[in-house]
C-alpha cells in the first residue's frame, strides 16, 4: 500500500512539477478598455478565438466575429454578447480556405465599418485536404487566407492607428521548413497525404506565420501599425478536428490532463493586441506574455522576404 502511495504521490508531484514549469499560462495585466475601437478575430465562435474575442467584448470593443460556420458564429455572437454585456459583436462570414471569401470578406467590412484597431489572426487548421484554389488546407488557411486579409485590411488599420496585427503561431514553428520549389509544383509545402504529412504542413504554416510577421514589421515601418505573432500554449481547442479519429482519441486524456485552458490559452494574444509600450518589439514573437526568440529559420530576412514575394502572387495582390 505504501508503495502505490509514493506512486501516487510521484504521479502527482510530476503532473504539478510539468504543468507549472512547462504548461501554464501567463496573464495580460494590462487594463486598457477599447470602447470606440473595433477589432476583427478569425475562427472566433470556438476555442482560443471566441475566449480573446469575449475577452475583447468585456472591455467595450467593438468585435467582428470572422468565421467560416454562419450558424455557430451567430451562437458564438449571442453567447458573447449575453456574458460580455456588449451589444457590439457581430458575425461576419469569412472562409479563409477560400480567397474569394477573404477578398468579399474585405470588401464587406470596408464598406460597413468605419473603423479598424485590432486585427487579430486567430484562425487555424490541422488536416489534410484542398482549399478552393487548390492550396494544401493549413498552408491556405493558416498563412495565405491571413496574407491577403491583412494586406486587403492595412489601409484601414493605418488610418485608425495606432493599431496592431497580431497572428497566433505555435512553438512547432521551430519544426517548420519552406521549400519553395515544392509550393510552386504542388501548391502546398508538404507532398504526401499521412498523419505526419498533417502534422508537417502545420509546421510549415506556423513558420510562414512568424517570417510574415517579421516581413510585414518592415512594410509597415514608419507607420501608426505594430504586428507580432505568438504562441498561445500547448491549448485543447478543435484545431485537430481535421485529424484522424483514433488519433483524436489518443491525444484526449493528454490533452485534459495538461493543455491549458481556453481562457489561460488567449492571454498572451490579449498581451499582444492590449500591452502598452511594446510598439519598439513590432515583428517579434511573443510566448507566455513575453518576447521569445524564434527558431533560426524564423530568423531568416532573405526567407521572409522572398515568402511575402511569392505569397503576393499567390494570392492574387501581384
Amino acid at each position: 500500500m505504501s508503495a502505490l502511495l509514493c506512486l501516487i504521490a510521484g504521479f502527482v508531484s510530476f503532473y504539478v512539477l510539468v504543468y507549472y514549469c512547462v504548461f501554464r499560462s501567463a496573464r495580460c495585466s494590462s487594463s486598457v478598455k477599447l470602447k470606440g475601437k473595433t477589432a476583427i478575430v478569425t475562427g472566433s465562435n470556438t476555442g482560443i478565438g471566441k475566449s480573446t474575442a469575449l475577452q475583447l467584448a468585456k472591455r467595450g470593443a467593438r468585435v467582428i466575429l470572422a468565421c467560416r460556420n454562419k450558424e455557430r458564429g451567430e451562437a458564438a455572437a449571442y453567447d458573447i454578447r449575453r456574458e460580455s454585456g456588449n451589444n457590439q459583436v457581430v458575425f461576419m462570414h469569412l472562409d479563409l480556405a477560400s480567397l474569394k471569401s477573404v477578398q468579399s470578406f474585405a470588401e464587406t467590412f470596408l464598406k460597413t465599418e468605419p473603423r479598424l484597431d485590432i486585427l487579430i489572426n486567430n484562425a487555424g487548421v490541422m488536416g489534410l485536404g484542398c482549399t478552393e484554389e487548390g492550396f494544401g488546407m493549413a498552408f491556405g488557411v493558416n498563412h495565405l487566407g491571413h496574407f491577403l486579409l491583412t494586406n486587403l485590411l492595412l489601409e484601414r488599420l493605418k488610418q485608425c492607428g495606432p493599431s496592431r496585427v497580431v497572428t497566433v503561431a505555435a512553438l512547432l514553428h521551430h519544426l517548420g521548413t519552406v521549400d519553395f520549389s515544392l509550393l510552386n509544383s504542388q501548391k502546398d509545402l508538404v507532398s504526401g497525404q499521412s498523419t505526419w504529412d498533417s502534422f508537417q504542413a502545420y509546421c510549415n504554416s506556423k513558420l510562414c506565420n512568424v517570417l510574415f510577421t517579421r516581413e510585414l514589421s518592415n512594410k509597415l515601418e514608419g507607420t501608426s501599425v505594430s504586428c507580432y505573432c505568438l504562441h498561445p500554449g500547448v491549448i485543447y481547442t478543435e484545431l485537430g478536428r481535421s485529424m484522424s479519429l483514433w488519433l483524436q482519441l489518443l491525444m484526449m486524456p493528454f490533452a485534459k490532463l495538461f493543455f491549458l485552458s481556453l481562457e489561460a490559452g488567449s492571454q498572451t494574444t490579449l498581451y499582444c493586441a492590449l500591452q502598452e509600450g511594446i510598439e519598439p518589439l513590432s515583428g517579434r514573437y511573443f510566448s507566455n506574455c513575453a518576447l521569445q526568440q524564434v527558431g533560426v529559420k524564423a530568423r531568416d530576412d532573405a526567407l521572409a522576404k522572398k515568402l511575402w514575394e511569392v505569397s503576393e502572387r499567390l494570392s492574387g495582390l501581384s
